[in-house]
């Protein structure tokens, strides 16, 4: 059975409702199901040191199996650009997302639309962010850990979040189904990204957990 949004008129402040992104699906039969249970997105990881990484094949094989109207995200981190570009043949992504230090001109050169990750360190300027990066469709904000390129599964404070900030937000970070209303109620994102708050195992995906995460997301616009 196909779950719907019916019955979901956006947040209670009168905006869209909020997406949801399902990262590091490393097995086609959780990409099946995160999109059944209501995922917008999910997200394919290529950087070797995660444990949610898979290989080219394997993200075929993932892709080859969603249905339609699913976005299909990948993740690189400091990738070179023939190894991207590789990936880039062989899978069809929607959106790029960028965990590393990648300069604007490496995001913006393959082509397609583009997420750019921001670490929330103590001194981070998320407005100097989103100008230098104009062209990114989102900033995605993720805890910072030193030597941990994000999947960290901490959280940051989330008040610290601009309210007006002019780029959409993807809020990441230690989400999980018990904290994920908290944390909409204080940012109000355009979207949520979940990894590890919905496993059972490194890169295994929970039903329960991903069931109870949508529907708490989707549960704050009804409210």
């Amino acid at each position: 059975m196909w779950r719907t949004r019916e019955g979901h008129e956006g947040d209670r402040r009168g905006d869209p409702p909020v997406r949801v992104k399902i990262c590091g699906i490393t097995r086609p039969e959780d990409g099946v199901l995160a999109a059944r249970l209501g995922a917008d997105a999910v997200g394919l990881v290529f950087y070797a040191p995660s444990p949610r990484s898979i290989t080219v094949e394997r993200a075929k094989a993932i892709v080859a199996v969603l249905p339609p109207f699913v976005t299909r995200v990948g993740l690189f981190v400091n990738a070179a650009p023939d190894a991207i570009e590789a990936v880039l043949c062989a899978v069809p992504l929607d959106v790029l997302q960028f965990h590393g230090e990648e300069p604007p001109e490496d995001c913006r050169r393959y082509g397609r639309p583009y997420i750019k990750a921001v670490r929330m360190r103590s001194d981070v300027d998320l407005r100097g962010a989103a100008a230098a990066y104009p062209d990114a469709s989102a900033l995605l904000l993720d805890a910072y850990v030193e030597g941990i390129e994000g999947g960290t599964g901490r959280s940051f404070d989330w008040s610290r979040v601009p309210k007006d900030l002019a780029k959409p937000i993807i809020l990441a970070g230690g989400l999980t189904p018990d904290n994920v209303a908290q944390a909409l109620a204080v940012v109000n994102p355009y979207a949520v990204d979940v990894s590890g708050g919905v496993e059972r195992d490194k890169g295994v995906k929970d039903e329960d957990k991903m069931r109870r995460f949508i529907s708490g997301v989707w549960d704050v616009g009804r409210g």
